[in-house]
């Protein structure tokens, strides 16, 4: 039996690096694309949800879904459209590595949501870890704000948005998900995976009418750019999800909290070994000491284990 726990551990290990690698690597690919931000977003999600569907429908797992897991899939899909539609921008603007660390602060925006809604005590580690991130983030931003691009600082400033939509999108998939386990007992409980592919569509809608509005060409360039968005959406997003979704049933909270920040540690070496990106010695510091900001801040007990970003 113990031999048995050891075994799941050591596989939902590997399930969680292997998840939190592949996110580390959605910005990389999405800088590959060649499309417009919103272009982008849209065809990551289109893809990933037709993707779902497809599985779902080989496997003959659709079910009815109760009303109120369609309105909290339409809350999840508004929140994580406002996600993408920011964090694509963040990615072109400041870097795939910056911009996935930026949405990392999904962590703190879940704390304060557990402190409004749910009465959670904010305590003194939560506070220190916010002082350590946002200390290392002025490191890395080189320590003069005035002195940067106004682009450069919108796009920090869209990353920062991103981790705010993810935390919105985090507590409206797990009410998503809890209202369609409740139809359990009606005999009608829907598949996760049935769920993520609700969102993934309607956040493709709403995607596409933004797109539309802001008068974006939906032609994909190229062959090599319909690859890479395919991937994005096969690897990105489809299979970072089942392999993180698996591990953090059996790791505890701060071990998928430390395991996580692999994510932005995979993008910042991708910026530096593709794109060749030069990060001087106070960014390194700054990004080691946000990274201890974040894991600080994400222990906070098993109820609220941190999702993936982006």
């Amino acid at each position: 039996m113990a031999q048995q726990e050891e075994g799941r551990d050591g596989r939902a290990w590997l399930w969680m690096l292997a998840g939190a690698a592949i996110i580390g690597s959605n910005g990389l690919m999405v800088r590959f694309a060649e499309t417009p931000a919103t272009i982008s977003a849209f065809y990551r999600m289109l893809f990933a949800g037709l993707m779902l569907a497809a599985v779902l429908t080989v496997r003959g797992g659709w079910r009815p879904l109760p009303r109120q897991v369609w309105w909290w899939c339409a809350a999840a899909a508004a929140a994580f459209a406002a996600d993408l539609w920011l964090w694509h921008r963040s990615i072109l603007l400041v870097g795939p590595g910056l911009a996935t660390l930026l949405a990392n602060a999904q962590v703190f925006f879940m704390a304060l949501a557990g402190m409004v809604l749910f009465g959670e005590r904010v305590g003194l580690r939560f506070a220190s870890g916010i002082a350590l991130a946002f200390f290392g983030l002025y490191l890395m931003l080189g320590g003069d704000w005035d002195s940067l691009p106004p682009q450069y600082r919108w796009g920090v400033w869209a990353g920062l948005g991103t981790g705010l939509c993810y935390a919105l999108y985090n507590l409206s998939l797990r009410r998503a998900q809890g209202e369609a386990r409740a139809g359990a007992a009606a005999g009608a409980r829907a598949p996760i995976e049935q769920v993520l592919a609700v969102i993934a569509l309607l956040c493709a809608v709403l995607l596409g009418m933004a797109g539309l509005a802001e008068g974006s060409s939906f032609v994909i360039p190229s062959w090599q750019s319909l690859g890479w968005l395919l991937l994005l959406a096969g690897l990105g997003h489809c299979l970072s999800w089942v392999l993180i979704s698996r591990a953090m049933a059996h790791l505890k909270v701060a071990v998928v909290g430390l395991l996580l920040l692999l994510q932005p540690i995979v993008a910042f070496l991708l910026d530096l070994v593709v794109l060749e990106i030069t990060v001087e010695p106070r960014a390194w510091v700054g990004l080691a000491l946000t990274l201890a900001g974040i894991f600080l801040a994400s222990l906070r007990g098993r109820s609220r284990l941190p999702g993936p970003a982006a």
